[in-house]
């Protein structure tokens, strides 16, 4: 069996010795949007610092710790920030907090995030919900297989879940949310996209662009995760905006869509 493996074995071996609660949906919450995590009925707090050999956030906007409790009934487990590519983490590091909450009995898992807009239905502040990826960093299935968690070769015709999808789209609609379907695409960062970069995605049909998410759901459909994702548009994408992308603007505006971010992902919850 790999370290690797064994590493993901004792993390899980120490949140079971800290509580007992078993979540059926996960849910990983991104730059600006770690606020929603206080809709949760908190059954225990693990501050990713506290698990020995578990990857710390470093970035701004992620609190860096598990929440484990209820949201309508639902027993979820929130990531309250995640680790990036960019912050130096093995890309298997940065995809064992999926695995770990795999193991931990979730089976599907909500990914969200804060992006760049390409799509000419963006706008920030707006919402996307992925239908499908590009991912521009290396896959973190490469290396040994973990057997005991998926297939060799899984397939991808599938990663965000559809029917999955058509129940984000009537939640959405119950609570005036409004929705629209894009592709995703990730890149390694930490730089901002270039304006030549932009227009090549957006010829490749990326609606959206930023620094994770594609990675974590690879990971997750080869755990067997059914899988949800959703942008939470912060910004234009580099040269399609007179003000150049930055850190503090997409923090703000993925705050201020907070409201309608709570109110979409309370009813997906509710309904899956």
């Amino acid at each position: 069996m790999s370290k690797y493996y064994e590493k993901i074995k004792l993390c899980l071996q120490q949140i079971k010795d800290r509580t007992d609660f078993a979540p059926d949906i996960a849910l990983v919450l991104g730059s600006g949007l770690g606020d929603f995590a206080e809709n949760i009925e908190v059954a225990a707090v693990i501050p990713y610092s506290e698990i020995e050999g578990f990857p710390v956030s470093t970035a701004p906007g992620h609190a860096g710790r598990f929440i484990l409790g209820t949201i309508s009934g639902k027993r979820v487990i929130a990531m309250q920030g995640r680790v990036h590519y960019y912050e130096g983490y093995e890309i298997q590091d940065v995809v064992m907090p999926i695995r770990l909450m795999r193991l931990m009995g979730a089976s599907k898992l909500i990914l969200t995030n804060a992006a760049g807009g390409i799509s000419e239905e963006s706008y920030p502040g707006s919402f996307m919900l992925i239908n499908d990826h590009i991912c521009l960093v290396p896959s973190p299935l490469i290396g040994e297989n973990l057997s005991i968690i998926g297939t060799r070769f899984p397939s991808m015709d599938n990663i965000y879940d559809r029917d999955l999808r058509k129940i984000v789209l009537s939640s959405a609609e119950s609570v005036g949310v409004k929705l629209f379907e894009g592709v995703y695409l990730q890149t390694s960062g930490p730089q901002y996209e270039t304006p030549a970069e932009i227009r090549m995605f957006k010829n490749h049909g990326a609606g959206a662009v930023g620094m994770s998410t594609a990675v974590e759901a690879i990971a997750a459909v080869h755990a067997g995760f059914d899988v949800i994702g959703i942008s939470c548009i912060s910004n234009m994408a580099c040269g399609l905006s007179d003000t150049p992308p930055s850190e503090a603007e997409v923090l703000e505006i993925a705050s201020k869509a907070g409201a309608d971010f709570s109110k979409l992902l309370k009813a997906i919850i509710s309904n899956i």
